[in-house]
């Protein structure tokens, strides 16, 4: 028979253990950095929700066993490479970022694994060597907005077939050199003058605005970015109260008087990004982890903003939107 004493002694010693082991075995929660223009949340309130949504359903949850850290550069890119170092310092496990915030993120580090979320030609921005194999530390989500400019030039012109005279507001420094030309071959090929307005800051979208009036615009195409993002709704404002249709990357100008919207499902590649977290989590490297295209695209139309234009939208291209807003 065991000894009572021996028994109690061994008990006890186990007991004192376990919460020693508990604290030796216990770990900071990996952390996660978003690095990006704009300001909080800049209208990415449902891409957060999406990504925070893919983490919890393969495990992780924010402020229990994974952090989020967020780092915005409102108006200013210059701020970036200041943010990329701090994140850095902090040490977290992974950075996510569109183009800009991929560009100093890249540049803070070579160690920590960085996920593209909407990068326009990751391999001529010298982020990754291939799609299938993209090398170095950074992989993720990386689209082509400039293939998607000609198409969206050929929408806006298909619900408006009278126009000639487009303005295209545009922020340089989130887009690819390829973006203008394509728009412009667009343009050319549909005979259709443009008018390019450059957006640096927010003290330009007044300047910007006189622009287009001035040049007796007809309608008005948003370029791609997140800068641009964050100002969706004093551009959708501006061409409902100018009776300008307007066609744009994303859906959320149209939900506010925007005409038109073609593009990417920003939610679906921020929930895609959350599958790429999980993977480097749990140890997959970057360079093993094929870059994705998205796949999902919408074509939002908005029929209470055309009737307040007087315009009738072609049976054809209500057709094929993916949604009508009434």
């Amino acid at each position: 028979m065991l000894d009572r004493r021996a028994f109690l002694v061994g008990t006890g010693a186990v007991l004192l253990a376990a919460p020693l082991a508990e604290a030796q075995g216990a770990k900071t929660p990996p952390r996660i950095g978003f690095l990006l223009m704009g300001f909080p949340p800049a209208g990415l309130t449902l891409a957060f929700g999406a990504f925070r949504e893919g983490l919890r359903e393969l495990g992780w949850i924010e402020n229990k066993n994974v952090a989020i850290e967020y780092r915005w550069a409102g108006e200013s890119p210059h701020r970036l490479p200041e943010l990329a170092a701090d994140l850095v310092r902090l040490k977290v496990d992974v950075i996510i970022g569109s183009t800009p915030g991929v560009r100093a993120a890249q540049h803070a580090t070579i160690s920590i694994p960085i996920i593209m979320c909407i990068v326009d030609d990751a391999v001529k921005e010298g982020f990754i060597q291939s799609l299938a194999r993209p090398g170095g530390n950074i992989t993720g989500m990386a689209s082509f907005p400039s293939e998607l400019a000609g198409k969206r030039l050929e929408l806006l012109r298909e619900a408006t077939p009278k126009v000639s005279r487009v303005a295209l507001l545009w922020n340089p420094p989130s887009s690819s050199p390829d973006y203008m030309t394509a728009i412009q071959m667009a343009a050319r090929s549909l005979g259709v003058t443009l008018q390019s307005v450059e957006i640096q800051t927010a003290d330009d979208f007044d300047r910007a605005f006189a622009s287009v009036l001035k040049a007796r615009a007809e309608a008005l195409v948003l370029g791609p970015g997140q800068f641009l993002f964050a100002h969706h709704l004093e551009v959708a404002e501006f061409t409902l109260k100018n009776r300008l249709p307007s066609i744009y990357a994303w859906t959320d100008p149209v939900r506010v008087g925007g005409l038109i919207a073609y593009g990417v499902n920003i939610p679906h590649v921020y929930r895609r990004a959350a599958y790429y977290v999980d993977k480097i989590l749990r140890g997959t490297r970057p360079a093993d982890l094929p870059v994705e295209q998205p796949t999902k695209f919408e074509l939002v139309i908005n029929l209470k903003t055309a009737k307040a234009l007087g315009l009738t939208i072609p049976p054809s291209l209500l057709a094929r939107a993916d949604e009508v807003i009434q």
